[in-house]
């Protein structure tokens, strides 16, 4: 008896073993930026412009660059998401030869490494239609990134909704436009919202492709079609090309964190407030 309830502990103990070492080893790495870091954060430091190569001033430049750049991702892929997700668990066979092909494209353009998209995107948006380095080239560049998460997690949600809701919509007559768009986006609300939560997390850390596509540059942008750089690139400068930038570097990472929590939570907030409304006006 002694020897099956270890058994049956055994792996509850590995698995809970497992979450301590992940949560300890971000706890870890959150203190230490959070140690190194918020010292060098004032109003100055968020308001100002970069100096002396990033060495001193702040980073006002930089988070407008990375706020644009994030919005032109988000604003591409999150129709083109949802629009294709609906596409292949309402209107797409599941066996179907064109489902299965479409879902194996997205299953290997999630594993593909962000220095290819980047390279990508600079032969295509940057150079093929003439975007050049911009803000633009590096929003789309991410929202190809992000597509196949979002694509997938949000398809997950629909085909995880039960089917008796397509056939009470059926018998009371509804169409199928009105039965997506009333009925079905909202119970698959939860996967829209993990999808984009892991979107916007890629994103916005995202350094390798926009190297390629958004430029070095750390001046104010006037326009998309300007040059910016992102939070993450200036972290990688920092700490990588300039003597004497960590102190700036940490200060920008714990900046980059704080933002990620904030957007990951508006979007989050947004979306469950949409679907509050949702269901008080059915």
């Amino acid at each position: 008896m002694g020897k099956s309830k270890i058994q049956l502990l055994l792996p509850s103990l590995i698995f809970w073993a497992i979450a301590l070492f992940v949560t300890a080893v971000f706890c870890w790495i959150l203190s230490d930026i959070v140690w190194h870091g918020v010292g060098q954060i004032s109003w100055e430091f968020l308001t100002a412009a970069p100096r002396n190569a990033g060495r001193e001033g702040g980073i006002a430049p930089i988070l407008v660059s990375t706020c644009l750049i994030l919005g032109v991702c988000m604003a591409v892929s999150l129709p083109l998401g949802v629009g294709t997700a609906i596409l292949l668990s309402e209107f797409t066979n599941a066996e179907s030869l064109f489902g299965r092909l479409v879902r194996r494209s997205l299953d290997v353009l999630a594993g593909v490494p962000s220095i290819v998209f980047g390279l990508f995107g600079n032969a295509f948006f940057s150079i093929k239609l003439g975007l050049g380095f911009s803000i633009l080239s590096g929003g789309l560049t991410l929202a190809c990134m992000v597509l196949p998460i979002l694509i997938r997690s949000t398809e997950a949600g629909f085909r995880a909704v039960p089917a008796d809701y397509r056939l009470g919509a059926a018998a009371l007559g509804l169409s199928r436009t009105t039965t997506i768009r009333k009925l079905l986006l909202p119970a698959a609300t939860p996967g829209l919202i993990v999808g984009l939560v892991l979107g916007i997390g890629r994103a916005i850390a995202e350094t390798a492709a926009l190297i390629f596509t958004s430029g070095y540059v750390d001046r104010m942008p006037e326009s998309l079609l300007d040059s910016g750089r992102s939070l993450s690139i200036h972290i990688f400068d920092l700490s990588m090309n300039v003597a004497g930038g960590d102190n700036n570097a940490y200060a920008s990472a714990l900046v980059l964190l704080i933002l990620l929590i904030l957007v990951n939570g508006m979007a989050t907030w947004t979306t469950q407030f949409w679907l509050a409304r949702r269901i008080t006006r059915s």
